[in-house]
């Protein structure tokens, strides 16, 4: 009984509105705020890398549609295919939640680089976006789950339990659960608090998704311990083991990046070449540099070089200073 009285209680309608057949659900809501919310921030960063307004719109509608598909067919494949064969009306019915973050990445990720090569976007910078444009709308996003009940996780005694009284919610009704929905925001918080100040420092473009990436990998594993998912292989979940993978799968990625920088960051490569340039000429000038009598390049001290006293020329009356220009 205790509990009960210390957990808290989420008795919130997860629909928000309903006009006949046609329903607004919170969760469908929220994503959206968090997808306006992702690209407040992402427009600045755009033209800071030198990515135009009619770029970013490009390539964002293409992916946005391929992370929904993607996302929605990754979760039906991984819950229950059979229901969605019965009832495909409900197969994109995104609004009622029910979206795996992993078939967005593996669909949205492919339609990504292509749309930026054809946008002339550099790879590299069109990944790195996504790094910073996800985390933001997703936490957001998890408002809509946290309402509607669709992440949760094993029954709890702690204090910060949830209870879901409604009885449209998807949580098991009047039962203390662990709040997975609100520890997926929590984190989603914490991993752009992170990537954010990293922007422009992480370099070549490229490997600021790879970090997002391989954190988001480690949280979903460790997330996934407390919610209340079948168990697939080796006592892990579904998405514990496609995390596994994904960062298994990171290692040649960040390789690749790091060898090939000018397929991902043309402007990191230019200007890593000019950096070489600058310092094999500084190099050659150096060898080249007489240095008789003369230590880094003035006189000894107590030593003055013969060859650098001034004469005077019989025939013009000028006092001529070798290795020096009159002007």
């Amino acid at each position: 009984m205790l509990a009960l009285i210390a957990s808290i209680t989420i008795s919130l309608d997860p629909v928000l509105v309903k006009l006949g057949s046609f329903s607004l659900r919170w969760y469908g809501l929220m994503y959206v705020v968090g997808i306006a919310a992702g690209l407040l921030i992402l427009q600045p960063y755009a033209r800071r890398r030198d990515v135009t307004s009619d770029q970013l719109w490009n390539i964002f509608w293409g992916v946005a549609i391929a992370a929904l598909v993607g996302g929605r067919l990754y979760y039906v494949l991984q819950s229950d295919p059979g229901s969605y064969v019965q009832h495909p009306g409900d197969l994109f019915a995104f609004w009622q939640g029910g979206m795996a973050f992993y078939g967005a990445i593996f669909l949205g990720v492919p339609v990504l680089l292509l749309l930026a090569y054809q946008q002339r976007v550099p790879l590299g910078v069109a990944l790195d976006c996504v790094a910073l444009f996800a985390p933001l709308s997703q936490a957001v996003g998890r408002i809509g789950n946290i309402i509607n009940g669709d992440i949760v996780g094993y029954p709890s005694t702690l204090p910060w339990a949830t209870i879901y009284t409604n009885s449209h919610s998807f949580a098991p009704l009047n039962t203390a659960v662990q709040p997975a929905a609100a520890y997926e925001l929590l984190f989603g918080l914490a991993l752009f608090a992170v990537l954010w100040p990293l922007r422009f420092r992480v370099q070549p473009a490229g490997m600021l998704f790879v970090l997002y990436l391989s954190l988001y990998n480690v949280g979903q594993f460790f997330l996934f311990i407390v919610r209340d998912n079948s168990i697939v292989l080796f006592h892990l979940k579904q998405a514990q083991v496609t995390a596994i993978a994904v960062q298994i799968g990171l290692i040649p990625v960040a390789w690749l990046i790091a060898q090939l920088p000018w397929w991902f960051d043309p402007a990191y490569a230019l200007d890593e070449a000019y950096a070489d340039e600058d310092e094999q000429e500084s190099d050659a000038l150096t060898d080249e540099t007489p240095n008789d009598g003369i230590v880094g390049g003035t006189p000894a001290a107590g030593e003055i070089s013969m060859a650098a006293e001034p004469t005077e020329s019989p025939e013009t009356g000028w006092r001529d200073v070798p290795n020096q220009s009159r002007t």
